[in-house]
């Protein structure tokens, strides 16, 4: 197998070279595609072997990375963005992936880690099709949030893509989606949810519930996207302190799917808040007891699969006044994050209750 590796960027001199350091043994040609740096970018990665292509920006990250992909010439694509890194054991990873795949494969899929802790845990991630087959000529879709349809025989790999990234948000995706609407766009079904996410984003709750709704409401979207959305409501009627709905949209979701961790340890946090302790306990064991689903493309929360339900669970049985399972429930928290400040002090506060 040869690779091709394809970015688009733009002003991103302090950090592509960072992400082309990580991954340039294991890549046979790269391609950048600049959108308009006014800054060293283009010379940074022209010093690093990278082919550099222009493409004036027109607002629509598809169209960007369906140019890069035309300029590949490799057996596989790997795309990438300019602050996303792979770290060594990765690249052992992906050199026995390149040694070994079968050529019948049409794409890999690789975990995409979007948040890590002070110890390098993965906080948050979500896979995605990461490694296609050129000649399959898969194409980017959407003009913001856009993924690349893929279809045929998948594998799933347990790589890492690490995203560090360092810009500050902007409201650039908001702009670009009302300014389609504007001009009489019609939003597809997946843009209004990625649309109602930026109103959410930059603050415009009730604006942003109202397009959460209309979306679930056409019946057409990902059920992940629906689950999604429902938390996301929940989220702006929190936000408004309006926690009667914010309970409403989390049982919602329950709709579409079996319960998911993040989900089930939301509503022990908030049954723990009105110190119904019984049933937060109920909701924190659910989220132990769920699991991830194997390959799903959605976002995973890790902690809230581990460390998070068994050290709330360990709070909920020291208030009942069962101390020693409450230390035992700090100990399971303490096998996911043993240098955990609440683990910590809750090993403390125990110690000085039992003397």
């Amino acid at each position: 197998m040869e690779i091709s590796l394809c970015m688009i960027a733009k002003n991103e001199e302090d950090v592509i070279a960072r992400c082309i350091s990580s991954i340039k043994d294991i890549v046979d040609e790269i391609i950048i595609v600049d959108t308009g740096s006014t800054d060293n970018t283009i010379e940074i990665a022209k010093n690093l072997g990278a082919s550099v292509y222009e493409f004036e920006w027109i607002d629509d990250f598809s169209k960007a990375r369906n140019y890069s992909f035309s300029k590949a010439t490799k057996d596989y694509i790997l795309w990438l963005d300019a602050d996303d890194i792979l770290n060594p054991d990765d690249i052992d990873k992906f050199r026995e992936l390149k040694s070994n795949v079968n050529n019948l494969v049409d794409s890999v899929t690789m975990n995409y880690v979007l948040t890590v802790g002070p110890k390098g845990e993965f906080i948050s991630s979500l896979r995605r099709n990461r490694l296609v087959k050129r000649e399959r000529n898969f194409k980017w879709i959407g003009q913001v949030h856009e993924y690349l349809e893929v279809y045929g025989n998948i594998i799933n790999s347990d790589i890492n893509v690490i995203h560090k990234k360092e810009k500050a948000y902007t409201n650039r995706n908001l702009r670009i989606y009302e300014e389609s609407i504007a001009q009489g766009k019609e939003l597809s079904t997946r843009d209004k949810y990625y649309y109602a996410n930026e109103l959410c984003d930059n603050g415009r709750y009730d604006e942003a519930i109202e397009q959460y709704i209309k979306f679930i409401n056409t019946n057409e979207g990902w059920v992940e996207d629906i689950k999604g959305a429902c938390s996301k409501i929940a989220d702006c009627y929190s936000y408004k302190k309006d926690s009667e709905n914010e309970l409403r949209y989390l049982f919602k979701s329950f709709e579409y799917d079996v319960p998911r961790a993040d989900f089930c340890c939301r509503l022990g946090h908030k049954f723990f808040g009105e110190n119904k302790l019984d049933i937060a306990i109920y909701w924190y064991n659910q989220a132990i007891n769920a699991a991830p689903k194997e390959g799903n493309l959605s976002l995973i929360n890790h902690d809230t699969y581990t460390f998070t339900p068994w050290v709330q669970l360990c709070v909920c049985h020291d208030r009942k006044g069962d101390m020693k399972l409450a230390i035992e429930c700090n100990e399971m928290a303490a096998k996911y994050k043993p240098d955990s400040p609440a683990v910590k002090h809750n090993r403390e506060y125990f110690k000085t209750k039992i003397q």
